[in-house]
């Protein structure tokens, strides 16, 4: 086996060889990758010895830092006992089992049964099944509808990518899937014009709930949202919007799917995130955070009804993956869960590294470049604009949210651009230490950029 040692060795190899997702292959190549070798709690280090702030916890995942041994030796004792074994024909393992049991005490109350997959993209795959089969069980065959969201994300898959509601995916991919509508997003700061956010909020609400009834809700299975809009841009909605939504769905007998891909496991300073907005899903989509991002895995939490009418009515639920409920993956996640109960990472996400953040990103607002800074636990925006008071966009051809993101991390910090938007989901572990860093290279950053702007006649 060839090992490639040097910066640019690594960089060749990768051009030559490997796929980048989500990335113009061409312009990657020409400008060549930041190589990451190394990972200690909220760090990363690059091949040039640079120390970088992971301001993203990797791709919203990393909930626990890097490095952290009780994972690792989890999954290591795990793999000597039992690399492998399936779910499939009648046969279970411990670890699944134990996983299972601790999801149905740390989730809300309706939740007592977990179907695992490979990632969020497969869970929410999987709840479109379950969803179908449990309207034919109950002789309601013609919902056969889902509802998902402009803006929102719920993965790449043909199914999940045709949920969300990013128009360029669904061109990229031809998606065959015809039976899913897409409801105005939440994004007052887009969207909003004259009204408040409150206003807004039972708009979008309320437009959304009469675009169901223009459908005919009869037809319609169920309406999959993120509690918080991810990668969207960090679209936090407005106090109104989830009460008159979810109180309108459950009027018309739809279905509720919670992405909880993001959000779950103490992101927003709850467990999950329909419990810090008050929503009572009859699904819930988890990945990510549950294994801290150390291995892949992912699960569906199906409510008591959704379970119970398929163990009364139906037969065998022909949907399933070779992966499902890995040992590794139980382990990590086992592991995670016991890390955040002991050390009550949630609650200090609440009460404490929240809060102390989330002042200090607010005040970003004051900067000239910046119109608002919103931050529920830790996950929060940026959005850059040419004018606060009318929210006034830049030319899309400028590309500043990329601007941005280049000085951010030149300056030691991962910020991701969605658009104009710069958006943050540190590790829930962060030091109040590590969160003046973050404010202080932010800051640093939006100086570096406004500066570019003004060079450029943008501001």
């Amino acid at each position: 086996m060839t090992i490639l040692n040097s910066t640019a060795e690594i960089r060749a190899g990768d051009a030559a060889h490997h796929i980048h997702p989500m990335t113009n292959t061409r312009e990657l190549n020409e400008k060549g990758p930041r190589v990451i070798v190394s990972g200690k709690g909220s760090y990363v280090t690059d091949s040039d010895g640079n120390k970088i702030l992971d301001g993203m916890a990797g791709l919203w995942c990393n909930a626990l830092g890097l490095g952290r041994t009780e994972i690792v030796d989890a999954v290591t004792k795990q793999l000597q006992d039992m690399s492998f074994y399936n779910t499939f024909f009648n046969t279970t393992h411990q670890p699944v089992v134990d996983l299972a049991k601790v999801l149905s005490e740390v989730t809300p109350p309706q939740f007592n049964r977990f179907f695992f997959t490979g990632s969020g993209s497969d869970s929410n795959d999987t709840i479109l099944k379950f969803a179908a089969y449990y309207w034919e069980l109950k002789g309601e065959p013609q919902r056969n509808i889902f509802i998902g969201r402009h803006g929102g994300y719920h993965g790449s898959t043909v199914a999940s990518a045709a949920l969300g509601g990013f128009e360029g995916m669904h061109k990229m991919n031809g998606l065959p899937v015809g039976n899913v509508f897409h409801a105005p997003s939440p994004n007052w700061w887009d969207f909003g014009g004259d009204l408040s956010r409150e206003e807004f909020g039972l708009k979008i609400a309320n437009d959304t709930l009469s675009m169901i009834d223009g459908i005919g809700a009869n037809r319609v299975a169920a309406f999959i949202g993120e509690p918080i809009m991810g990668a969207g841009g960090v679209v936090i909605p407005p106090a109104t919007y989830w009460p008159t939504l979810t109180k309108g769905l459950k009027e018309r007998g739809i279905l509720l799917i919670s992405d909880e891909v993001i959000c779950g496991f103490g992101r927003t300073g709850n467990w999950f995130g329909c419990e810090t907005f008050g929503m009572e899903p009859d699904f819930m989509t988890m990945a990510k955070a549950l294994t801290s991002g150390y291995v892949p895995m992912g699960a569906v939490a199906v409510s008591d009804k959704i379970v119970d009418l398929i163990i009364e009515k139906g037969g065998e639920f022909a949907h399933g993956y070779t992966y499902a409920g890995h040992p590794a993956g139980c382990a990590a996640a086992l592991a995670t869960m016991n890390i955040l109960r002991e050390e009550a990472i949630i609650e200090r996400v609440r009460d404490d590294i929240g809060p102390y953040l989330q002042k200090k990103w607010a005040a970003l607002a004051d900067h000239p470049l910046v119109g608002e800074a919103p931050m529920v636990g830790l996950i929060g925006a940026i959005q850059l604009t040419a004018d606060k008071v009318t929210r006034k966009p830049f030319p899309s051809d400028a590309g500043v949210g990329m601007i941005c993101r280049e000085h951010s991390f030149n300056n030691g910090l991962i910020m991701r651009a969605v658009g104009d938007r710069m958006v943050v989901a540190p590790p829930l572990t962060l030091s109040h230490g590590e969160a003046d860093e973050m404010i202080e290279k932010a800051i640093l950053t939006l100086d570096m950029t406004y500066a570019d702007l003004q060079a450029k006649g943008l501001m």
